[in-house]
């Protein structure tokens, strides 16, 4: 099985890992951003680019040490070319071109959103097409279905907000701290859902989405509230908020599935690790009938294992990248990074 560097850039999170094949992961090393963007209340793109160049050198050192391989035992390296963040991913590209040189190794250009769906190959050897893939993230909200050959075809997908994005949005007003998507499912548990209902946008046979109105409804609500003398606690605006996007969510998942007439649903990108949305959707797959495909919390967020594993099944049949590859922070979901790249050998 090929031996792959991954290398993760793409946001705030730096990160690189060996993999051995698909499934063996030798090493995960992911350096967050989370302190550094805190008090902005989101990312910052200068911040996060110039946080990448001070930590890429270590992180690439230290999922190498972990790993217990120097770079002559590698196949090949893998970067993350986009979508994401220009500043960021420029320096994951400009690392791995250099170690790739240095080392004598072959580059593989990686597509971030397919290197989500590819984190449930890692702990699932037996996930495949066909299946609708429901990727949800701080930046993406698609539901898109996998077929032969793992062809990818967006189904659906935000017209506004991303999910990730309404959560650390209410978390921001609530005054909760960034990122808001782990302290808001927390405190959702202690809250009464039924005691703030919000709407459902979008509940319609379309693949779509729609979070912005989302967020607003729950800022009108609680103004509401005040404006009548009463107090409502955080965890209840939690839980009321968290209940509407998950059920959008699962709706739309289950609709999917039941449209596209496929055995199975995966899960991906960093609102997968919600425990609330993998409960529901874990219960719906069993009343249904279908199989749900999750990743561990730990491949669900930003990771470069998860860029290996999506650059395995390039690396095994020699198809490789040019030195002058270039980012692409605009990248969509099952565009061919090979229109616009040039194919180069294996160097001897």
């Amino acid at each position: 099985m090929p031996l792959i560097l991954g290398i993760e850039t793409s946001c705030d999170e730096t990160a690189a890992a060996v993999v051995d094949g698909v499934h063996a992961v030798r090493s995960s090393i992911v350096a967050s951003q989370h302190e550094t963007h805190a008090p902005f209340g989101g990312v910052v793109p200068e911040l996060a680019a110039r946080d990448h160049v001070e930590r890429i050198d270590s992180v690439v050192g230290d999922a190498l040490v972990t790993a217990g391989c120097v770079p002559r035992d590698l196949d090949a390296v893998a970067v993350t070319v986009g979508p994401g963040l220009a500043g960021a991913l420029l320096v994951g590209v400009a690392a791995a071109k250099g170690f790739a040189l240095a080392a004598g190794l072959p580059l593989v250009a990686v597509n971030h959103l397919e290197a989500h769906i590819a984190s449930n190959r890692v702990e699932h050897p037996d996930f495949g097409p066909p299946a609708v893939v429901l990727l949800v993230s701080g930046g993406h909200t698609l539901l898109a279905r996998l077929g032969t050959g793992w062809a990818i075809e967006v189904l659906g997908e935000t017209v506004d907000d991303a999910v990730g994005e309404a959560y650390d949005k209410v978390a921001r007003y609530l005054g909760l701290g960034y990122p808001g998507g782990p302290v808001i499912d927390s405190m959702a548990g202690n809250g009464v859902a039924a005691a703030f209902p919000l709407p459902r946008a979008m509940l319609d046979d379309s693949y779509d989405f729609s979070f912005s109105g989302l967020k607003t409804a729950v800022v009108q609500r609680i103004r509401r509230v005040e404006a009548a003398g009463e107090t409502v606690d955080d965890a209840t605006v939690a839980a009321g908020f968290q209940e509407a996007a998950v059920d959008v969510l699962v709706t739309k998942a289950c609709q999917a599935v039941e449209g596209e007439g496929v055995p199975s649903c995966a899960l991906a990108g960093g609102v997968a690790a919600n425990s609330h949305l993998r409960a529901r959707l874990d219960a719906v797959a069993a009343e249904r009938g279908f199989r749900l495909f999750v990743p561990s919390p730990a491949l669900c967020a930003d990771n470069a294992a998860m860029v290996a594993a999506a650059a395995d099944p390039r690396v095994a049949r020699g198809d490789f990248d040019s030195l002058d590859m270039a980012v692409f922070p605009s990248l969509r979901l099952g565009e061919p990074i090979s229109a616009r790249r040039r194919v180069r050998d294996v160097p001897g």
